[in-house]
């Protein structure tokens, strides 16, 4: 087994995530495997002769898909075979993941947006204690979640949310969480991602919400964006995405243990 350190800011910090190849094991061995690495996230990786199969665990189950898994999983292919593209596929899609020395990218994919039912929002900012400061949006990349703005990363810093109340609020609406993220400045924001209901409180860095992110900030002219994670949880982490004409491609640096 190999720890990555996904999505580091600066060289420091990222999302600790448990990356090892694929050895047919009970799915409850796998959600164990996070658990006992200490880690939010185990990725699973197959690499086969045409592709790289690809299976993410939290310690509540199997994620159809995992931003910052991915990056582990491009760090590790490429502490294998070298810096490349690779052909990655889940349960649901095949795409490309690029390895370089700049760092590990991949492509998101389709990005759904939204506009939220007003029952979709009350529940999930009560359990917030959240005043937005703008829009809502349903974003998926395979699951839904809330998109949230606030006006300042100093009120994102403040946000103590009921979590047994969120994770009740988002089973019920089937959202996977709640993004909570600073107005950007610059081309840079900063966000928290709240996901009780997998078995993640509060995630260290979340690329695929990222990648939703600027897909939605995509239609107000603006492309790419710096998206700064962690700090509440003190381990800092930088994601970046960019939205472009096919569609939104997602990374960040990533280093191994």
């Amino acid at each position: 087994m190999t720890i990555v350190d996904a999505c580091l800011r600066d060289g420091r910090g990222g999302s600790p995530t448990t990356v090892l190849a694929e050895a047919g094991l009970a799915d409850a061995e796998r959600r164990a495997i996070a658990i006992h690495n200490g880690t939010s996230h185990a990725v699973f990786v197959d690499v086969r002769q045409t592709d790289v199969a690809l299976r993410f665990f939290t310690s509540a189950g199997e994620l159809p898909a995992c931003g910052h898994g991915t990056v582990a999983a491009l760090a590790y292919l490429a502490d294998r075979f070298g810096e490349r593209d690779f052909q990655l596929r889940t349960r649901d899609r095949s795409f490309v993941g690029r390895a370089t020395d700049h760092g590990y990218w991949f492509d998101a994919g389709p990005v759904d947006l939204r506009e939220p039912a007003p029952a979709e929002c009350d529940g999930v900012l009560a359990a917030l204690g959240a005043t937005p400061a703008g829009g809502l949006c349903v974003a998926s990349v395979g699951r839904p979640r809330l998109l949230v703005p606030v006006a300042t990363p100093t009120v994102l810093a403040g946000l103590t949310p009921d979590l047994d109340r969120l994770r009740t609020v988002c089973d019920h609406l089937g959202l996977l969480g709640c993004y909570v993220y600073s107005v950007p400045s610059g081309g840079r924001a900063a966000a928290r991602m709240f996901a009780p209901s997998i078995g993640v409180p509060e995630d260290i860095a979340n690329a695929n919400s990222t990648s939703c992110l600027a897909a939605y900030l995509a239609r107000d002219g603006e492309a790419a964006i710096t998206v700064d994670m962690g700090d509440a949880l003190g381990v800092p982490a930088a994601i970046e995405a960019e939205a472009r004409r096919t569609g939104v491609w997602v990374g960040g640096a990533a280093a191994l243990r």
